[in-house]
């Protein structure tokens, strides 16, 4: 079991970690997800049929690129719909 810490952009609320942590525990291999709000910070437990590319590659697609990458405006306009859904989903 690996356990993997990632620090990203964009992290602002519970929205944003509601998606984050439903995208990431539905992956194979991923037992357990904590984020972190007031750091940015992603916490993975996961076994070896994922990597940290594709953990980081996942947190991308939402809009949450890893800290000190290419922060494009594409990025941003993702994590806010995707904390719009995680915010929808929290009070469902």
């Amino acid at each position: 079991m690996k356990i993997t810490r990632i620090l990203v952009e964009n992290l602002k609320c519970r929205g944003c970690a509601n998606t984050i942590k439903n995208r990431l525990i539905n992956l194979t291999g991923v037992f357990s997800v904590e984020i972190d709000i007031e750091s940015a910070a992603i916490k993975v437990e996961h076994n070896q049929s994922i990597s940290r590319l594709g953990i980081v590659a996942q947190l991308q697609s939402l809009g949450y690129p890893e800290l000190d990458t290419n922060n494009t405006v594409l990025h941003k306009a993702k994590s806010f719909v995707s904390c719009a859904v995680g915010r929808f989903s929290d009070e469902a």
